[in-house]
């Protein structure tokens, strides 16, 4: 008797490590009227980083819940009593309930998926649930249903140019997988946000269309690029955009024109806008130019030959300074602080602005050597840096606290 009660809840829990989403009614509604912003992330000043305070998390959830992450123990959800609606670019974070029915051929992992493993960086913990999606029509599927369960989420490409907490993601992770490629003419490619960036710059060189030659090495993809308006080389992604597609938090899909978005320095109006849930596709318009290939191919070489792309790095940390007159990488290296080590992390000797994970870097380790990097550069050179790259936290509210708001876009 007893042999088989355990049988059974082996069973029981084989069974709720793996959930399916239930099919939702809903339609596609195209806006062209409305504009503004997707996700991106940032870190928290230059103070020491202490543990996240979940003092104001009242409600302890419920044993029965599938959130209640029995296989993480170290992490104990806590929710308010009443529904928090606070967004964080890319994330959404509200009153998380059960998740009670599931499915559509949409398969969640409960408690098991690593962070790590999402991210160039290799840093973070578990996400209580984790699903990918392969299409719009998915994407907006997931997305209505995390909106209408009030379950936090937040959707991850290639999961460079960021960090995530050791501690998790206390939500649904959703790993962009949409990669089609469609060409509308001779230069104009409607490009699914999750098509890697890099992948993209070297097809259309190939082809002797000009504008995204500096993609090559870039590891990223086209949604995470439109975002923060990836660049190198004099040349930037806004250059080329023509329309981007995005859904909204309420799973509804809005097509906005490049005339209507306005762009700066690794700005978008995507970082402010507050019901974005991700950009899905994006239209690029190119020029012809023979040289492009070889063009690509150059920028490539000297991308390989001055940065690190053989470690475990998130792209460069901090946006150059608007009116230093030096690179980001060139005042922390002029600050002697090429090679520091924090624990595991370690700004690179090759490239400065290139923070690596040197083996075994934590989260903690790597913010601690962002906020020394920071200090140091302000102290020696009177320059105050900028993230680029964006820190999730497991109770995120806001993504990018340090964004220069003084750049106009």
């Amino acid at each position: 008797m007893r042999e088989r009660e355990r049988g059974r809840e082996r069973g029981e829990r084989a069974l709720q490590s793996q959930i399916l989403l239930p099919t939702l009614p809903f339609s596609f509604a195209i806006h062209t009227q409305r504009m503004i912003g997707n996700p991106a992330l940032s870190w928290h000043s230059n103070t020491t980083y202490k543990p996240h305070d979940l003092s104001q998390f009242s409600k302890t959830q419920s044993e029965s819940s599938p959130f209640s992450n029995s296989q993480h123990p170290q992490i104990q959800l806590r929710f308010p009593e009443q529904p928090t609606h606070l967004h964080c670019s890319h994330t959404r974070i509200v009153k998380c309930e059960a998740l009670n029915h599931c499915p559509n051929g949409l398969k969640f992992v409960r408690g098991r998926k690593l962070l790590s493993e999402l991210s160039t960086w290799g840093i973070g913990g578990p996400c209580n649930y984790f699903v990918e999606v392969s299409s719009q029509t998915q994407l907006v599927h997931v997305v209505r249903y995390c909106q209408e369960h009030c379950i936090r989420f937040m959707i991850v490409g290639k999961g460079s140019n960021c960090l995530f907490d050791d501690m998790g993601f206390d939500g649904c992770v959703i790993l962009n997988r949409i990669e089609f490629l469609e060409r509308i003419d001779s230069n104009t490619f409607r490009v699914g946000s999750g098509f890697g960036f890099n992948r993209l710059g070297i097809l259309c060189s190939s082809k002797g269309l000009t504008g995204l030659e500096f993609a090559g090495g870039i590891p990223g993809t086209v949604g995470g690029a439109a975002y923060m308006n990836a660049g190198a080389n004099g040349q930037e992604t806004a250059d080329v955009v023509d329309s981007i597609e995005i859904v909204t938090t309420e799973g509804e899909l809005q097509r906005l024109n490049r005339m209507d978005l306005k762009f700066g320095y690794r700005l978008s109006p995507f970082q402010d806008m507050e019901d974005l849930a991700a950009i899905v596709a994006v239209t690029f318009r190119l020029k012809q130019l023979e040289s492009a290939r070889r063009s690509q191919i150059e920028h490539l070489e000297r991308r390989r030959n001055s940065q690190p792309l053989g470690e475990r790095t998130a792209g460069s940390v901090f946006c150059n300074p608007s009116n230093s007159g030096l690179s980001a990488g060139e005042l922390i290296e002029s600050a002697g602080l090429k090679g520091r080590r924090v624990g595991g992390a370690m700004v690179s000797n090759i490239h400065a602005n290139f923070f690596i994970n040197s083996g075994g870097s934590t989260s903690q380790d790597m913010l601690e050597l962002i906020s020394l990097v920071k200090e140091v550069v302000y102290q020696k050179c009177g320059v105050q840096l900028n993230e680029e790259v964006m820190y999730v936290q497991p109770h995120c509210n806001i993504l990018n606290p340090n964004r220069d708001k003084s750049r106009p876009l």
